[in-house]
C-alpha cells in the first residue's frame, strides 16, 4: 500500500480499531497489540479499496477477526475490575454503565458497540458479522434488555 494512503487511513481509523479491540478484549494491552496487528495488515495489503466505506468495513472485519484469534488464548483474559480501574471515568455512573456493557456476552457487546458507538446500521453489522439482519436485531434487543436489567439493579444497590 502506498505510504501516504496508509498514513491517511491509519490516522482516520486508528482510534476506531482500538475501541473495537478494547470492547472485545477488555484489556488495554491486548487492544493495543490488536490495533498494531490490524494496522500492519493494512500496511501490507496489496489491493486498493473501492471507497472509504470499503476501507472502514474491511478494518472492522479484520479487527474482529484479530480479536477472536487473540481471544482463543485463555491467559489473555483480565477481570472487569482491572479494566475499569485503568480507565478514567468522570462520574461513578459512567463506570457502572461501562461494567454493565462489558459484562454482556461477546456477541451482544459487539452488536451494541457497532450500533451505538460506530453508528453502523443493522444491515452493515449483519454484513460484517456474517449473520442475518434478524439476528442482529435480536442481539441488540437482548443486549438492551440485559443492560436495562443490570443498570436498574446497579442503581438500586447504589453506585
Amino acid at each position: 500500500m502506498e505510504q501516504t494512503l496508509f498514513c491517511a487511513l491509519a490516522e482516520t481509523y486508528r482510534d476506531m480499531v482500538y475501541r473495537i479491540a478494547l470492547n472485545f478484549h477488555r484489556n488495554m494491552q491486548d487492544a493495543e497489540d490488536t490495533m498494531q496487528e490490524v494496522l500492519l495488515k493494512l500496511y501490507l495489503r496489496k489491493e486498493p479499496f473501492d471507497s472509504q466505506l470499503h476501507a472502514r468495513n474491511w478494518l472492522i472485519q479484520v479487527t474482529l477477526n484479530q480479536c477472536r484469534s487473540v481471544w482463543r488464548n485463555p491467559w489473555r483474559k483480565v477481570s472487569l475490575e482491572e479494566l475499569s480501574a485503568a480507565i478514567p471515568f468522570t462520574a461513578p455512573e459512567e463506570s457502572e454503565l461501562f461494567m454493565c456493557v462489558m459484562a454482556l456476552p461477546e456477541k451482544h457487546r459487539t452488536a451494541i458497540y457497532l450500533f451505538y458507538y460506530e453508528e453502523l446500521s443493522v444491515r452493515e453489522i449483519a454484513e460484517l458479522l456474517h449473520i442475518s439482519e434478524t439476528a442482529v436485531t435480536s442481539r441488540l434487543s437482548r443486549a438492551r434488555k440485559e443492560l436495562k436489567k443490570e443498570w436498574t439493579e446497579a442503581m438500586t444497590h447504589g453506585v
